[in-house]
């Protein structure tokens, strides 16, 4: 059994996800990012930087944060989704989505969806970053199925539910054919449906 401390968010949907796909049976215990349950001295053993997710595996005795980091361990664990042979492209672009996609993302999130009018440049700066990201992604793809190649991989996991909050981004996702592609094949995997509203409070998906 593992316990997957998460929130709904789009790192906590990664982990879902991935959980989902690989089969493995797990305990979702809610935190509270509101209330601040995050900075408690009990999580905080598990999770020196107060983000979530993070994972408990019962099994081997590991716990491990930080989101592409556990990821990893659960490929790695299960099998799937990490294949040997494309082992450097799938890590160059799940570091992409940890150090890139997500971190800029959500700076959109935070100017654009959660505090418009605080800061106009602010607003203007990661909407052009944003913009940019999806047609860097739109390009990639316009090369290969997926974000590593032609097999869908923890790179895809790991970005899917970043690019599923495109309603957030006021970009227009269906303006990139090959993003669009790719996005609407993943919403379509069982495994991303029941991972993706694993808090029950999205409608999932949000369609172009």
């Amino acid at each position: 059994m593992i316990e997957l401390f998460s929130a709904n968010t789009p790192n906590g949907k990664k982990i879902s996800i991935m959980l989902e796909e690989i089969g493995y049976q797990y305990k979702i215990i809610k935190v509270d990012l509101d209330k601040g349950e995050q900075f408690k001295t009990e999580f905080k053993k598990i999770s020196p930087f107060s983000k979530i997710p993070v994972i408990v595996d019962r099994r081997n005795h590991n716990t491990i944060f930080e989101s592409g980091a556990i990821l990893i361990y659960l490929a790695e664990e299960s099998g799937m989704f990490y294949d040997k042979k494309n082992r450097l492209e799938i890590n160059q672009w799940l570091m992409a989505q940890m150090g890139y996609v997500g971190p800029l993302l959500g700076q959109h999130h935070q100017f654009h969806h959660y505090n418009p009018g605080k800061s106009q440049f602010g607003e203007d700066r990661y909407f052009k970053i944003a913009k940019r990201i999806y047609g860097e992604l739109d390009e990639r793809l316009s090369n290969s199925n997926f974000l590593s190649g032609e097999n869908y991989t923890i790179a895809d996991i790991g970005t899917f539910p970043w690019i599923a909050r495109h309603e957030w981004h006021d970009i227009g996702l269906s303006k990139y054919k090959n993003l669009t592609r790719w996005y609407n094949e993943i919403a379509k995997r069982d495994a991303v449906i029941k991972g993706f509203s694993f808090m029950d409070k999205d409608e999932f998906p949000p369609k172009p």
